[in-house]
This record gives C-alpha cells, sequence and structure tokens, in this order.
C-alpha cells in the first residue's frame, strides 16, 4: 500500500491511493497519532474497499509521515565519499536532523539566512515499524522494517563544514527534509538494495544512482542504529546520498533561489521542490 498525507499545512489527513491519481480518505485511527502500521493497512483495506476516492491534484501533498527522529547516515556510498576527497568509511557515520525540518515532496526548500552553499541529497529512506533495541542480527532487523519513502537531505555546506563543531549545524534548517510524496509498505518492496534514485536541479541531471551502491545496506543500518539508540515505529532512517552533489561538482554548485530540485526513486514517486531565499 501507499499511504500519503493530503491538505493545508498542519491540517493533513491520512489517505491512501487509489492509483496515482486519486487517494481515498482512511477512516479515524483507534491509536490516535501513534505509527502504527496494523492500523495503518486496517484503515487503508477499508478505505480502498468504499470505492470513494478523491484527486491528487485537488490537494497539497504534505510529508506522509510525522516520525519520532530522522537518523542520517553519512558517506554511504563510495563514490560520494570520493569525490569529497574522503576515504569510505568502516562503520556508518550517524547524524540527525530533528523533525521539524520535514515538509511536503512539493513544498518550497528555503535558503537559511547567511547560507550561501545550499546543497542536495537524494536519499532513500527506511521506515521503523517496531520498537528495537540491541537487535541480535540483520535478518532480524528487516522484520522491524515498515517500508520506505524518498528523503532529501538538504544541506547548507557553510554551516556544515566551515563553521566548526558537528554537521548537526548544516543539516537541521528549517524545510531540509523534503519526505514523501507516499509511504510504501515493505511488502512491496523485493530488494530495497535495488532501487534507482536520482536527483535534477531544474533540467540538469547530477545524481542518478541504485541503492545497490550503499556501502551499508539497509539491514545492516537498522542492526548497527539498534545497538545506539532505540528506534521506534515511525523512526526515520534516510540511508545516505550517492555521487552527483552540488559541493562535488567541479567548480561546485549550489542551489539558487528560483530553481527547483527535481528527487525520484523507483516505486517512491517524485518531489519537485522550489528553492526560496528566508526572510
Amino acid at each position: 500500500m501507499r499511504f500519503v498525507r493530503l491538505g493545508p499545512v498542519g491540517q493533513e489527513r491520512d489517505a491512501v491511493l487509489v492509483d496515482d491519481r486519486h487517494a481515498a480518505w482512511l477512516p479515524p485511527s483507534g491509536v490516535g497519532d501513534a505509527f502504527d502500521l496494523d492500523d495503518l493497512r486496517s484503515r487503508g483495506a477499508l478505505a480502498l474497499e468504499s470505492e470513494r476516492s478523491v484527486p491528487l491534484a485537488d490537494h497539497r501533498i504534505g510529508a506522509p509521515l510525522r516520525p519520532g527522529k530522522i537518523i542520517c547516515v553519512g558517506l554511504n556510498y563510495a563514490d560520494h565519499a570520493a569525490e569529497g576527497g574522503q576515504e569510505a568509511p568502516t562503520e556508518p557515520i550517524l547524524f540527525l536532523k530533528v523533525p521539524d525540518t520535514v515538509v511536503g515532496p512539493h513544498d518550497p526548500v528555503v535558503i537559511p539566512r547567511g547560507g550561501d552553499k545550499t546543497d542536495w541529497e537524494v536519499e532513500l529512506g527506511v521506515v521503523i515499524g517496531r520498537r528495537c533495541a540491541y537487535l541480535a542480527d540483520e535478518a532480524e532487523a528487516m522484520a522491524h522494517v515498515a517500508g520506505y519513502v524518498l528523503c532529501n537531505d538538504v544541506s547548507e555546506r557553510h554551516f556544515q563544514l566551515e563553521r566548526g563543531g558537528q554537521w548537526d549545524k548544516g543539516k537541521n534548517c528549517a524545510t531540509f527534509c523534503p519526505m514523501g510524496p507516499w509511504f510504501l509498505t515493505a511488502d512491496e518492496v523485493p530488494d530495497p538494495q535495488r532501487i534507482r534514485l536520482g536527483l535534477a536541479v531544474d533540467d540538469h541531471t547530477y545524481q542518478d544512482s541504485s541503492t545497490a551502491e550503499m556501502i551499508f545496506g539497509v539491514a545492516r543500518l537498522v542492526h548497527e542504529i539498534s545497538q545506539f539508540m532505540t528506534l521506534y515505529p515511525g523512526d526515520v532512517i534516510s540511508t545516505g546520498t550517492p555521487a552527483g552533489v552540488g559541493a562535488g561538482q567541479q567548480p561546485p554548485r549550489y542551489l539558487a533561489a528560483g530553481q527547483t530540485m527535481h528527487v525520484w526513486a523507483d516505486g517512491l514517486g517524485r518531489h519537485a521542490s522550489p528553492v526560496v531565499t528566508a526572510d
């Protein structure tokens, strides 16, 4: 199933896709705002049985999830590490994005005040379905994956790399995590390590790769991250980006107001995020 949230900012309602152009509203949840995959599936089935749908074009598409936390993985593609002059890591590099960076797949991305090197990063997002900590192995890890979502780990490189301290400073500006357009359940993804994904700015493609190129695959990441923190239903692991970011261009290229980022992944839909400057 493909789940979406439709409506104005702060007033989104849960829905399930009927097809690529229509969705059906989900009946009220029995678990409130908590992420519960069984509850979503049950309500999704009822919505589809109702045979009542609304055109997606009539509604804003918001982020399909409200994650408790977003755990990001740095340098998880060897070609991306190489384009930045860094060695591939021997274990996952982790940092966090705060939940209020999340916006919908077509919402504006804002270049922050003082930012002059705002960059793009297409990524596969892994949605956690069951609470987990200290998982025993990678096989056990996959049983805790609810599904997948398309993410863009937008980064202000000036803040991230030139202002000292941790990467978090360049990763947590408002609007820096476009997500969506839908959350796809894991049963519809035969192999998360065989997903093509890419990104263009306006009409120029910069990233075009596959999750087959990840250094640490989905199972390894879920298992390893569970050794350091508890993962809860609805948490998202953003699994890293392939080569082609703006900082890796010769010369570097960064986002400017008036441009649009086009982000895509097989089975996970597309973003079209316009770029604006902060007030």
